[in-house]
């Protein structure tokens, strides 16, 4: 098991890089998370829901994404609640305090999944949350060393130098640790460092002989690794380069903002985040993300000016998309009369889109496939659904996709909008190129994502392979290392 002396120490990005590389030597191996609280989340294909990373991760254990993988995912709709979803499905609602309640309840699920997972593979590597010195929330822990002493497994522990810190953060961690737990503890990762490797080893010596534990690797700061992100929006945005600007406003409940990683990285597009606060920059191109809470995030743009801004944007020739609860926001109402999103209620969309939206409670959860119809022949997309809205009304009469099954979206008459339920359209390098054309690119580069994304996981695979201690750790696995 990884844990981590913070959030975004590098437990996401280590387990990922573990898998890849037992995958590459021949090992059954799958990535487990018990507990995950974040809004980007992927569809397995069973139609469960998990989170982003464990997709991801599977990916480098060269698996499907299982709901087993992350069999409780919480996804904050509020500052002190979140939903609680169960190996794959919505189960309630719950406040911080009920769910504290519900961890044992939360565990049984934890432990099954773990069970049928060992049951298949040879070996499980397991990603902790946070960090497992948070005191408050040791007491019924399914997420951290709760989950390390339930099934007995030994744990590595992450920090990030980057932060500052590093040795404070590792022996203030491993002291909070119970006796138990401390031995749990089998060694130290320290990630992202940069600079002469010379000047860290008095302190990596200093560590060993403090805690008489081994450091097992230091891992350099790898430039330009891009990786699916967890929850947060990652800290090492690319720097604006192209000529198509692009702007995505970032809402308090923002999800799955990894839809843009495509985007971001493309190197005609000057990609650009704005927050709260922030006055947004003409661009030739807006996207309104997706969102956990639709109607109080359409209410945070109202409140930011982004209704006068995108009226200004429209009015000057630009375009605008919206993914899914951004899709929905275009439309004429949002209604969500069973509050499944907050207070019952309805609120009036921005009203580009003749359409109605209303909340139910009944997820849609399911990958699809079709073509993009901005330009004919349609481009292949790929994706996946995460929604509980229902949208009507004569503007889905001009779909903006075509799938296996259905039409999906829809697409201003003047050809200046279009909106989505699928999360995914700028993966596929076709979609993409359609995308940055439709937008006002008139020679546009293929960029794709899924190549660029197993050549990071290579990359990293590589980079454990020379920095860090791989005996070891396989030893820890109980598993006979191979060539």
């Amino acid at each position: 098991m990884v844990q981590g002396t913070t959030s975004d120490a590098g437990k996401t990005t280590l387990v990922a890089g573990l898998c890849r590389v037992l995958r590459r030597r021949g090992v059954a191996v799958a990535p487990f998370k018990p507990q995950n609280m974040a809004l980007n989340s992927a569809v397995t294909a069973d139609g469960g829901e998990i989170g982003r990373a464990q997709a991801l991760q599977a990916q480098a254990a060269g698996l499907a994404p299982s709901t087993d993988m992350n069999p409780v995912l919480l996804k904050p709709n509020s500052d002190t609640g979140a939903q609680v979803i169960v190996h794959g499905r919505v189960v309630t609602d719950l406040d911080a305090r009920g769910y504290h309640d519900y961890k044992r309840v939360a565990m049984q699920a934890v432990l099954a999944s773990h069970a049928r997972l060992c049951a298949r593979h040879q070996a499980i590597i397991v990603e902790g949350a946070g960090s497992p010195a948070e005191i408050n929330l040791r007491a019924n822990d399914i997420a951290n060393m709760g989950f390390a002493e339930a099934v007995d497994c030994p744990v590595i522990l992450i920090a990030d130098i980057d932060r500052g810190g590093v040795f404070a953060h590792l022996v203030g961690t491993l002291a909070l640790l119970g006796a138990s737990e401390q031995a749990r503890v089998h060694g130290f990762v320290i990630n992202r460092f940069r600079g002469d490797i010379a000047l860290l080893e008095p302190g990596l010596r200093w560590l060993e002989h403090r805690t008489g534990k081994p450091v097992l690797g230091v891992l350099p700061y790898l430039h330009g690794l891009h990786l699916d992100a967890e929850d947060a929006i990652a800290r090492d945005a690319p720097a604006p380069q192209g000529e198509l600007a692009v702007v995505v406003p970032v809402l308090p409940r923002i999800s799955n903002h990894t839809d843009f990683d495509g985007l971001r990285r493309h190197p005609q597009v000057d990609f650009k985040f704005v927050g709260p606060g922030q006055t947004p920059p003409p661009a030739d191109l807006v996207i309104l993300p997706g969102s956990k809470s639709v109607r109080a995030d359409l209410a945070h743009l109202r409140a930011q000016g982004w209704e006068a801004y995108l009226q200004r944007h429209l009015r000057y020739g630009g375009k605008l998309i919206g993914v899914c609860g951004g899709l929905q926001m275009l439309g004429r109402k949002v209604s969500d009369p069973q509050g499944i999103e907050g207070r019952p209620g309805d609120s009036e969309g921005f009203g580009w889109l003749d359409f109605c939206t209303e909340l139910r409670p009944q997820k849609q959860l399911r990958t699809v496939s079709g073509h993009l119809l901005l330009s004919h022949p349609g481009a292949p997309v790929e994706g996946y659904e995460i929604h509980c809205g229902l949208s009507s009304g004569p503007a889905l009469a001009r779909p903006a996709l075509r799938l296996q099954d259905r039409d999906d979206g829809a697409l201003s008459v003047d050809g200046a909008i279009f909106g989505s339920y699928v999360h995914g359209l700028f993966d596929t390098p076709q979609a993409l190129a359609a995308e940055l054309h439709w937008a006002g690119l008139r020679q546009v580069q293929t960029l794709d994502v899924a190549a660029q994304r197993e050549a990071a996981l290579n990359r990293l695979a590589d980079t454990l392979e020379q920095h860090l201690d791989l005996g070891t750790v396989i030893g820890l696995l109980q598993l006979q290392e191979t060539t």
